[in-house]
């Protein structure tokens, strides 16, 4: 009483449509674990706070009312006025 291999193809082939599963008589690897495994990227994002950009710049234009002075800034401003004066400043765009 031993069962032919092309009942037991039509065997698994029919419970593969019953439980909606994948056919696969070759056992090729499909990466299906992987694709009903469940996504783990939003949990990590829910998992970490939201960044909070405290940049000095965005803090000025933000509130012009306080005027909060951003002193790099305006350290970057006095050299290249400096530079200009000497000369050394960026060359004007040929047109």
């Amino acid at each position: 009483a031993a069962i032919t291999s092309g009942r037991l193809n039509a065997l698994t082939k029919t419970r593969c449509a019953i439980f909606q599963t994948a056919y696969n008589p070759t056992s090729a690897r499909t990466g299906a674990k992987y694709l009903r495994a469940r996504l783990r990227g939003p949990s990590m994002v829910k998992y970490y706070p939201p960044d909070i950009d405290l940049s000095m710049s965005k803090l000025v234009k933000q509130w012009p009312e306080l005027e909060l002075v951003n002193f790099a800034e305006a350290q970057r401003l006095r050299d290249v006025e400096a530079k200009k004066a000497r000369g050394k400043g960026v060359p004007t765009k040929a047109k």
